[in-house]
């Protein structure tokens, strides 16, 4: 691992992302994503449980308060005054500080601009962003996961009927996009690139977004994507006028109401499908992605290849868990998991979940999902879930034969997924 970013993206505390913080349009950050800012590490079994009710205590904590932002800035000061000692306290070993640029190495942006792509050195930029992927303290070790997701949500947006959304602009720098539900915990994505946007000026954000989920998946053994430059970024929140929420995907909708807590298994059919699983489908398949003009198959990559990635929390997205075990580097691990393991419905009321040894898989209540557990029957599997969303690849006739295919091939996936992606993330820029 290299740790020349991690002082460059705690200084980026003392002044970005503490202004980051500040910012009153920015939605509640979860408290476990705050541990990537320095506050210390999370224990991914520890939210929620049962002596927390259910991660109540937890959610009603606020960590954008004075007191946790001041911890926040303390801590990340303390980590670029002495990175050494910290570094060692992940038990990583010795560092070279020299190595290291120190807060007065980060320039600071010039006045609010959109960037200048004619000027950028992307491929210094792209070196920075490889410093900084690796970070012990934010989640499994990885910024990957978040940057990904972050440039997917600012991009799935995109409607091909109105020409409206995508990734030119960056519209989540502003109150109603940062807002929309299904960007819940991102805030710690567009923070933690604060530090390169200030080195590196030139870049707009709308472009340093999807350059640096490009380069997660590269060093995360993923598809090599070639960059374009040239997104714009919105002056001001105007544009939101053609906008509206609902563009993102949802993991339940149309799926029938979750009434009854303690008896989540009373939501399938005789099949042990969610009932009302088809609107699920609707949604996902015409609403989002017809939508945007991705077909079936694209459709089956972006998801296997995407979901590889990271893990959900309930106290962002209200979902819980990593979608496989090894959740910061690329593979087909997703639709393998999807076929052959056995997917258990669970709600927010299946405390049994924590008594063996999974409170990282249960959901925030109102919630349901999936998970590779069963009541009463004890496993050494890593925890794993799926979303409601997610099963529908395995229960569509149409979908399915896609995920065998992919379940199958590896390399075909990535090669599938890296075509699928960069055209998600350049819809909408009028590139040629």
């Amino acid at each position: 691992m290299k740790f020349s970013l991690l002082a460059l993206s705690t200084a980026a505390t003392l002044g970005g992302i503490d202004a980051f913080l500040a910012a009153p349009q920015q939605p509640r950050l979860s408290t476990s994503a705050l541990a990537g800012y320095g506050i210390g590490s999370w224990n991914k079994k520890s939210s929620p449980s049962s002596s927390s009710g259910g991660g109540a205590a937890v959610a009603s904590r606020n960590p954008w308060d004075d007191a946790n932002k001041a911890n926040t800035v303390s801590k990340s000061d303390a980590f670029v005054k002495n990175p050494v000692t910290t570094k060692k306290s992940y038990g990583l070993g010795s560092w070279n500080k020299s190595a290291a640029p120190t807060a007065s190495s980060v320039v600071a942006p010039a006045a609010a601009n959109g960037g200048c792509p004619f000027h950028a050195n992307y491929d210094a930029i792209r070196e920075e962003l490889k410093l900084i992927m690796d970070n012990p303290s934010w989640d499994d070790g990885s910024l990957a996961p978040i940057f990904l997701r972050l440039a997917w949500h600012s991009s799935g947006t995109y409607d091909a009927a109105t020409g409206t959304g995508g990734s030119n602009g960056a519209g989540m720098r502003f109150q109603n996009e940062a807002a929309d539900p299904e960007n819940a915990g991102l805030a710690p994505a567009r923070a933690f690139l604060e530090p390169v946007k200030r080195k590196f000026p030139e870049i707009s954000y709308s472009d340093l977004w999807i350059l640096a989920a490009y380069v997660g998946l590269e060093v995360t053994g993923g598809p090599v994507i070639e960059f374009q430059p040239g997104r714009v970024d919105h002056p001001d929140e105007s544009y939101w006028e053609q906008m509206s929420y609902g563009r993102l995907p949802a993991a339940e909708k149309y799926c029938c109401p979750h009434l009854d807590d303690n008896n989540v298994s009373s939501s399938l059919d005789e099949t042990g499908k969610v009932k009302g699983w088809e609107g699920l489908c609707t949604h996902v398949r015409n609403e989002v992605f017809y939508r945007m003009g991705f077909n079936d198959q694209e459709i089956v990559a972006l998801l296997c290849g995407g979901h590889v990635y990271g893990r959900c929390h309930p106290n962002a997205s209200g979902y819980a868990g990593p979608w496989v075990e090894n959740m910061t580097q690329f593979s087909n691990e997703y639709a393998t998991d999807m076929i052959e393991d056995e997917w258990t419905l669970v709600s927010h009321g299946d405390t049994w979940l924590d008594e063996q040894g999974s409170a990282e898989l249960r959901p925030a209540p109102g919630n349901r999902q999936f998970v590779n557990q069963k009541k009463g029957v004890k496993s050494d599997d890593p925890n794993q879930m799926m979303l409601l969303s997610d099963m529908i690849l395995a229960w569509d006739p149409d979908f399915r034969p896609i995920l065998e295919m992919y379940a199958e091939d590896e390399d075909k996936l990535k090669v599938d997924f890296g075509a699928a992606f960069k055209r998600l993330t350049e819809l909408g820029c009028g590139f040629p």
